[in-house]
């Protein structure tokens, strides 16, 4: 017979497979490589960084908003095809997001994958 604390240890462990599973979902399969090639082609860069803020949001904080949203995939195929109306971060004016160079959704959303991942 299990005790307490043992059953108490499986619920913890089980727990955090299935957290680190459903993070993991997000960036699951996607071509590092080519989506880091795709975001320096269209000079993403320039406005994004990993970990700070420039004109847009850094990737980091950008990831995990869009963690949160129902459709996080959805969220980035609309911004980088659609190009909605921004606000820059440095000077507060707003701007229409850059369209992404290419209309093949595979590669958008292995780039859409790639931003989940950071």
């Amino acid at each position: 017979m299990k005790s307490d604390l043992a059953r108490k240890v499986t619920a913890l462990l089980l727990g955090i497979s299935f957290a680190m599973v459903s993070v993991a979902g997000f960036a699951a399969d996607y071509d590092k490589k080519a989506a880091t090639m795709l975001f320096k082609r269209n000079e993403c860069n320039k406005c994004h960084a990993k970990d700070r803020d420039k004109k847009g949001t850094a990737l980091r904080k950008l990831a995990k908003e869009l963690k949160e949203k129902e459709d996080p995939m959805g969220e980035i195929v609309k911004n980088l095809t659609t190009q909605p109306m921004v606000k820059l971060l440095d000077t507060g004016k707003e701007e229409k997001h850059t369209k992404i160079d290419t209309e093949d959704m595979g590669e958008i959303e292995n780039l859409g994958k790639w931003i989940l991942s950071q």
